[in-house]
This record gives C-alpha cells, sequence and structure tokens, in this order.
C-alpha cells in the first residue's frame, strides 16, 4: 500500500479536472469547428430566410419583404395565407395585379399589394428550397378606421320626458371607442359591441331629461381610434324636442277711434310650429270686414259694432294654447276727452303728493322749535 501525501494527492485531483475541463472543450469546439467549415465548403447549408411582419390601413398598400442570408440563386417562393404561390423565383404564379414584385436581390426579395382589404390578413411565406427548406412567415395586418358614426333617434324627445340617443359606428377594427359629448362634458353612455368576422360594430347609447329650453342643444359623438393618429370622426347633432305651443297676441297701442284700422298679430312658439292659426270672436262672428293673412288678423275702419273679445288658438301634436284680446273703440269725442283726462290725473297726483310733503314738513319744525323752547 502506497501512501500518498496531501500536497501530492492535490496536485494529481487538479491535473485530473484541468484533463477532464479540456476533453470538454474539445468535444464541443471540434464539431463547432467541423459545422463551421462545412458552411463554407457548401453554403447552400447556411443560406437562410428572414421575415418581417407588416400593419397596414385598409385600402393601402403593403409592402411585404423576404431578407436572405448567403443566398446562392436557390428557389425562392412566396405564398398567400391560403398557401397558393403569389411568385416563384420572381415569376408570377397567381394572376392577381394587386400583387407586385418589386425587387429581388441576392439580399432581399420584395413585393407590394394594393387596395388591401381585411380579406388579405394572414401569414405571408417567404420559402428558400436547398438541401433543407427554409421558411418565415410574415404576418399582414390591417387596420380599418371608422367612418363618421350615425346618431339614431330611439325615442323622442317630449317636454319634461327623455330623449333615448343611440351613436352608431357600423365597421371599424380594432373596434372603436364611441364618447358622447355636450358642453365639453363627456355625458357615459351604455356601450354594446359586434363581432362581425375581422371587423366590429360599436353602439353607445345615452338617456338624458329634456326641457324645452334644451331644444336646439348641441351633442357630439367621437369616434376614436388608433388609426385617425390623434384625430376624431364627429358627428354633430341638435336635439329637438317637441313641446305644447304657446300664444301670444301683440295688439298696437293707444286708443283705436271709429274709421282707425286694427292689425293683431298672433306671435306662437311651439314644436312642432302649429301651422294652422284659428282665430275667431267670443259669442259673436268674425266682422264682415276682418281679413285674415297667416297670424295675422286686419279690421279696416273701425266702428263701434266691432267691440269685443278676439280669440287666438293653436295647437299641435302636444297640446294647444290661446290668447284674447278686448276691443274698445270710441267715437272721436270719447278719444279727446280720454286724452286730456290723462295729463290732469297725472297733475293732481303730483300736487297731493308735494302737499302731503309740506304739511309732514312743517309738523316737524313746530314739534322740534316746542321742544326747543321747553
Amino acid at each position: 500500500m502506497t501512501l500518498i501525501s496531501p500536497g501530492k494527492r492535490n496536485t494529481q485531483e487538479d491535473q485530473r479536472g484541468i484533463s477532464t475541463m479540456a476533453l470538454s472543450v474539445w468535444n464541443y469546439c471540434v464539431p463547432l469547428a467541423i459545422i463551421t467549415a462545412a458552411c463554407l465548403v457548401n453554403t447552400a447549408r447556411c443560406q437562410a430566410v428572414q421575415a418581417e411582419n407588416v400593419t397596414v390601413l385598409e385600402g393601402g398598400t403593403a409592402q411585404i419583404s423576404c431578407r436572405l442570408q448567403n443566398y446562392d440563386g436557390s428557389i425562392v417562393v412566396i405564398q398567400n395565407p391560403r398557401r397558393q404561390t403569389l411568385f416563384f423565383n420572381g415569376t408570377r404564379a397567381l394572376k392577381d395585379d394587386r400583387f407586385q414584385m418589386v425587387l429581388f436581390t441576392q439580399r432581399l426579395v420584395r413585393i407590394t399589394l394594393t387596395n388591401v382589404s381585411v380579406s388579405d390578413e394572414g401569414g405571408y411565406f417567404c420559402q428558400l428550397y436547398t438541401d433543407a427548406t427554409h421558411h418565415q412567415v410574415a404576418t399582414l395586418s390591417v387596420s380599418v378606421p371608422p367612418e363618421t358614426p350615425t346618431v339614431e333617434v330611439k325615442q323622442e324627445a317630449v317636454e319634461g320626458g327623455e330623449a333615448e340617443l343611440t351613436c352608431v359606428s357600423p365597421r371599424s377594427k380594432p373596434a372603436t371607442t364611441l364618447r358622447w359629448m355636450r358642453n365639453s362634458r363627456e355625458i357615459p353612455g351604455v356601450v354594446s359591441q359586434q363581432d362581425n368576422g375581422k371587423t366590429f360594430s360599436v353602439s353607445s347609447t345615452i338617456r338624458i331629461p329634456v326641457e324645452r329650453k334644451d331644444n336646439g342643444a348641441a351633442l357630439n359623438c367621437e369616434a376614436i381610434h388608433p388609426a385617425l393618429s390623434g384625430q376624431k370622426r364627429v358627428r354633430h347633432y341638435r336635439l329637438d324636442v317637441y313641446f305644447a305651443p304657446t300664444v301670444r297676441i301683440v295688439s298696437p297701442t293707444g286708443i283705436l277711434r271709429e274709421g282707425d284700422s286694427l292689425s293683431l298679430t298672433c306671435s306662437i312658439t311651439g314644436n312642432p310650429l302649429p301651422r294652422d292659426i284659428l282665430w275667431s270672436k267670443i259669442n259673436d262672428t268674425l266682422p264682415e270686414r276682418a281679413e285674415i293673412s297667416g297670424p295675422t288678423l286686419q279690421i279696416s275702419r273701425l266702428s263701434q259694432s266691432h267691440n269685443g273679445t278676439y280669440l287666438c288658438q293653436a295647437q299641435n301634436n302636444y297640446g294647444r294654447a290661446a290668447d284674447h284680446y278686448t276691443l274698445l273703440v270710441y267715437d272721436p269725442g270719447a278719444v279727446v276727452e280720454t286724452h286730456s283726462a290723462v295729463p290732469y290725473a297725472v297733475i293732481g297726483g303730483v300736487l297731493a303728493l308735494l302737499v302731503f310733503t309740506v304739511i309732514c314738513v312743517l309738523i316737524v319744525t313746530i314739534w322740534c322749535s316746542v321742544r326747543q323752547k321747553a
């Protein structure tokens, strides 16, 4: 039995570890060197192809590129997602003029596809036929921006009720975002989305209480989409609030005398605006000299027989309204006396106020004088 000192044992173990490491390096490097030498001898085994993904707007032009490495003239085939051959070594194989070969070099093969649609989406195969077939897939993605949305009225806006409006974007990819705005403030809506295969339809519905003052109020429906590059497609809409009419008779000022003419105008509001206006005289018929032209009633050569109350009425589908005017025709003498009585009444009132003020001042003055003497 041979005894080995600790120092010698460590030396032998180090030598054994070095030998093992050298063997591992040899086993790894030699095959790599052989493979590298083989690539240098036969470049066909080292050929490769790379594909680039592309995204394009619908209706635009897509460029599909295949990059080649160590190309030696081997066969290059480009196929569509249905595995139909588009080009065989630069030669057209599929009769579709939208595809054009624009570049074929030892480093790059590029084709273009015009008027792209969502049906063109998918993986386009770049295949390189050598001793071993190489292929890569270029994924074509098509983005569909939305058109300007439309507004549908689901429930009519009636005064005191609610308006129900739906904003619709029928087609986009990816799904568009819809937003209702009023006076620069967003109105929350109920959003629904439908998958139509490769595209999406989106709608947003709002319900808002309405009053007469809301008629004509401006609302906007905005469509937001990545393909719009920060822009928006906006549909402008004005609220159409229905309400019952109001009627007011516009009459002349001053006193009417016999022989004068009278013109009364019926001022009407309402939505929808009443088309038919009815003039009448309470407990009597309209005078023979009365003429109606639209909202205006005219009576020429007035006489006291025309005295009475005249009524204007209007209605629509949401209600009716009326206003009245009482006509009093004076004879010339009464008119003069009435005109002269008005200034005297005013003067009498002013004089009475002055007398009352003087009496009050005298009473206060006397009271103050007596108090000082006391």
